[in-house]
């Protein structure tokens, strides 16, 4: 099956049900179909043909979840674009795809514009809310085309979409995932997430990311709502969560931690039809965790997985949560078990399978898995090798099949949901005139899990400031990637064979801390 066909179907079954409500704006699956074939028809007529990639930055809107759709339907393949990154990374990204067209909210279209003369494949403009100089208005762009269908023939092995996921070669590469793959992803979610037309999941985690597009393609799977919220506002998640009708939602634990600390009152509330909480992309404190079961009252799952996979892998159940909560606590710091016709092993750097309970890399075959890196064949053929993926964690895994993530087979940090991937910090660290040498770690953080710290060390001679180094890496790097505090050393400790020995440089942080790993 293809993306757009669980759309199709539930259109024609329940036409006159909530597909998207955001703000005072409400949209039917009936006048969805019609929007999302108006824009499929843009698309060809735009003269994308099938594969041809198209960029989109946005916040999340209804606009957005229609794109995938209507890109679904012509058989172009959206690449989302992180919007909190640079736009030099930005660059990266939409040059490496080759993108013919960009589609970007309003907010953006000046940031675009700064780097727009270096987007050598864009052949077209598009801005969402916004107009300006040779952008295309979004609206007049789709308003005028037909709301049939168009003739275009999709196969389930053709590509639905492509997001990027970085490594430590300090690149981003582009995770190419197929309809088959989500398609498959889909059945194995809904069997543990249920709901139907007229239930609303919350879609607040942003849907460039595996997370949140995989909870709205969840939602229309099951012909339900997507009540969609641009940012992430605590005190207007906990309001939609209390008074919206949200049956679930997804979050990562530092949103989950800020509703908590942030909303007054939050415990008074009633949360009536608030059915499940997954969470996922990152650790959760069993304290957080504990206290979010008691005040929203409602069940909690975990997922665990990566852009490679679709989204999940394995799966901690409500029933687990109970179990843990009852009888066996050791089960809240489980990433769960596999997902149907999923199969997960814990190897040696060999792919040999190491004994229960002993520490070894997580790889996983299943119908969910990428086609592969864009453009990558040989890292395709590395991470893919004997049909497995290899994510790059290592785990532990118990007699009942549970999975423990212990750490990272390579140092990637996760800060409130964003991968970090610290060659990216340590490229730019290093264009600092008096840094000589410098490496990256997460350290531990209440709210968000790990933040980034610099270990930096200056060259001789040279002096500066944690805050005139933390100033340099603005505008260079995204948000969350920017260290939030930086150490001054001598040297960096390395192995024989020069690699900076970073579990050494993490120890002194995270004495008395459990480093525990999920990611999306």
């Amino acid at each position: 099956m293809r993306l757009h066909d669980f759309l199709d179907y539930r259109a024609r079954e329940h036409p006159d049900e909530e597909f998207a409500v955001q703000g005072d704006r409400r949209l039917s699956y009936g006048e969805a179909l019609l929007e999302v074939n108006r824009l499929a028809n843009a698309f060809v007529a735009a003269g994308l043909r099938v594969g041809d990639r198209i960029a989109v930055l946005s916040k999340n809107s209804i606009e957005y979840a229609l794109l995938y759709y209507g890109a679904s339907k012509a058989g172009v393949v959206p690449v989302p674009l992180n919007y909190r990154l640079a736009p030099p990374e930005w660059t990266y990204i939409v040059n490496d795809a080759g993108a013919k067209l960009l589609i970007a909210a309003g907010e953006y279209v000046e940031a675009v514009q700064s780097i727009r003369e270096e987007l050598g494949s864009v052949e077209r403009f598009v801005a969402l809310d916004a107009t300006g100089d040779g952008w295309e208005d979004y609206r007049a762009w789709v308003g005028g085309q037909p709301d049939q269908a168009p003739d275009r023939q999709i196969t389930d092995d053709d590509d639905v979409y492509q997001m990027y996921t970085s490594g430590t070669t300090g690149h981003p590469k582009g995770a190419v995932l197929t309809h088959a793959a989500l398609s498959a992803q889909l059945t194995q979610i809904t069997m543990l997430v249920k709901g139907g037309p007229g239930e609303r999941t919350l879609i607040v985690v942003p849907v460039y990311h595996a997370a949140g597009a995989i909870s709205a393609f969840v939602t229309v799977y099951w012909g339900g709502c997507c009540y969609v919220q641009a940012d992430f506002i605590p005190p207007e998640v906990v309001r939609a969560m209390d008074e919206e009708r949200v049956t679930t939602v997804t979050l990562v634990p530092a949103m989950i931690q800020a509703c908590l600390v942030m909303v007054p009152g939050v415990a008074e509330r009633q949360y009536a039809e608030l059915r499940q909480i997954t969470y996922g992309a990152s650790p959760i404190a069993e304290q957080t965790l504990r206290r979010a079961m008691d005040v929203f009252k409602c069940d909690f799952a975990q997922g665990y997985g990566m852009t490679e996979t679709t989204a999940v892998l394995t799966y901690l159940f409500p029933a687990d949560h109970r179990r843990a909560v009852s009888a066996k606590p050791a089960l809240l710091l489980s990433a769960g078990r596999p997902l149907l016709g999923t199969e997960v092993r814990i190897v040696d750097e060999d792919d040999q399978p190491v004994p229960q309970g002993e520490i070894g890399e997580i790889i996983a075959s299943g119908p969910q898995l990428m086609r592969g890196y864009w453009n990558l064949p040989d890292e395709s053929a590395h991470a893919l090798r004997g049909g497995w993926m290899h994510t790059g964690d290592a785990a532990t895994m118990d007699a009942e099949g549970y999975l423990y993530i212990q750490d990272r087979v390579k140092d990637m940090i996760v800060s409130g949901g964003e991968n970090v991937y610290p060659r990216v910090v340590e490229d730019v660290l290093f264009q600092h005139p008096a840094v000589a040498d410098a490496a990256v770690i997460g350290v531990p953080d209440e709210q968000w899990g790990e933040t980034v710290k610099a270990i930096v060390v200056l060259k001789a001679d040279s002096t500066a400031t944690a805050e005139e180094v933390m100033e340099f890496c603005r505008g260079r790097l995204g948000g969350f990637e920017r260290p939030r505090s930086v150490d001054f050393i001598d040297a960096l400790p390395r192995n024989p064979s020069g690699k900076v020995l970073k579990r050494q440089l993490r120890e002194p942080y995270w004495a008395g801390h459990q480093r525990r790993v999920a990611g999306v």
